[in-house]
């Protein structure tokens, strides 16, 4: 049976739901207005005035915040709030530029906690379970998150950070876990290292896991499943919104319902900005209802995913959205064509590797080269050369099929590439454009 953290909220009438978003929309924009001089001076530029906005019909009206807009602002340019009202902040780890720091108020931690809660319960969590949060804690939003939404739910938390894997894996068999909390890839290294001291599925408490902060795809979420011996969850969010818990996928595993009474979501055509209809792939775009201290209105997220209003089997009325299919600014272009970590990702795991390999890009001769590392596991390990050969010439087979691309594969020694307990440095590009 389906449960629910608030099942009044997460169940209610799409009625219901379009009028509470109307009357937080004009509240929140009028809140933006007098508060944030930075966006009001968007607004003033593009003619609009608060009482344009009278429903969420008139969003599209509203001018578009990107991370851009985030670091020319750093950073107390789009603070809501008097500093004495702001608590906590959080920043993503950015690797260029200036990093972005997102302000809270008490009243945000709460609501954004309750998301994460929200989360928790529909992975199966009640306040009998134990929840392992894995996630990097400081500045990440990863922890913290999670670690507020599990203490809502009432489950016992083990805040065990990112890293040390031999004690992570100790707590998870000695206090019983039953709920973890980490991204996927380390979700991956965890069930190898298991796998590695003996354990199989049945052996590890493990009911549930709720994966997020980096793209993973299907294939990777069956080999987590089957090798921890659990149900796992994706959970999406940015530090900017609040972080994990803007949406969450529930017992149907299709799609991640948005928390709308929280976060508006948007398809755009990323080159026009005009607004797609649901179903149609684009650009995501998210307005916070809520957010005090760090109010964003039709902030770019730039994930490239679809939006779907079908009725859902777990009960729930909010919007689903698909896993981001990719980044219109990671998504890589390789000669002409738009190549996809993930869709790497499914080949490899279709042909029964693991996920741990690394993309490098590079321009020869003024020609792009897509070189992939691939990590061979320690049943397929051979130093037979015609075999290896074989091998490599299959995945060029199954790249070029799925790329319409030819890709230079190299497969490598297990445990060769570089383990990640954060986010797995993926791609390598050493194109100078």
């Amino acid at each position: 049976m389906e449960r629910y953290f608030q099942p009044e909220i997460e169940c209610m009438p799409r009625e219901e739901m379009i009028k509470l978003q109307n009357e937080k929309l004009v509240k929140q924009v009028r809140h933006v207005w007098d508060n944030v001089p930075y966006y009001r001076k968007k607004m003033e530029e593009k003619g609009v005035t608060p009482d344009d906005i009278k429903s969420i019909d008139d969003l599209h009206k509203l001018p578009f915040l990107s991370k851009a807009d985030l670091r020319e602002a750093y950073p107390y340019g789009l603070l809501g709030v008097p500093l004495k009202d702001a608590v906590r902040i959080q920043s993503t780890s950015g690797t260029t530029g200036k990093r972005v720091v997102a302000f809270y108020t008490q009243k945000d931690i709460d609501l954004w906690e309750e998301c994460c809660a929200r989360a928790i319960v529909a992975a199966g969590g009640t306040d009998e379970d134990v929840c392992q949060v894995s996630y990097g804690y400081g500045l990440f939003t990863g922890g913290p998150g999670l670690n507020g939404g599990s203490h809502k739910v009432g489950c016992l938390t083990i805040p065990t950070s990112s890293g040390n894997t031999d004690r992570q894996i100790m707590f998870i068999n000695d206090l019983h876990a039953t709920i973890l909390c980490c991204t996927p890839s380390y979700a991956a290294y965890l069930g190898e290292r298991m796998k590695e001291m003996g354990y199989g599925p049945n052996d590890i408490p493990l009911k549930a896991g709720i994966f997020g902060a980096e793209a993973w795809s299907e294939e990777m979420r069956q080999d987590i499943q089957n090798t921890l011996g659990i149900k796992a969850y994706d959970i999406y969010g940015l530090t900017e919104l609040s972080g994990p818990g803007v949406s969450f996928e529930c017992s149907a595993q299709k799609g991640m319902h948005v928390n709308e009474d929280h976060f508006i979501a948007e398809i755009i055509d990323p080159d026009t900005g005009e607004v797609l209809p649901d179903g149609t792939q684009g650009e995501l775009v998210f307005t916070s209802l809520d957010k005090e201290a760090f109010p964003l209105l039709r902030y770019r997220t730039r994930d490239i995913c679809t939006l779907s209003r079908e009725k859902c089997t777990c009960g729930r009325t909010h919007v689903k959205m698909a896993k981001p299919r990719g980044r219109s600014d990671d998504m890589l272009i390789i000669r002409g064509v738009n190549v996809f970590p993930s869709q790497i990702e499914t080949v490899l795991l279709n042909y029964g590797y693991a996920a741990n390999y690394q993309i490098i890009v590079d321009r020869v001769n003024m020609t792009d080269t897509l070189d992939v590392q691939v990590e061979m596991t320690p049943e397929m390990f051979t130093d037979n050369i015609g075999e290896i050969e074989a091998k490599q010439k299959e995945l060029v087979d199954g790249l070029k099929s799925m790329l319409g691309l030819k890709a230079k594969v190299t497969l490598v020694n297990p445990k060769s590439i570089t383990r990640s307990e954060g986010k797995a440095v993926r791609v390598i590009d050493k194109r100078k454009i």
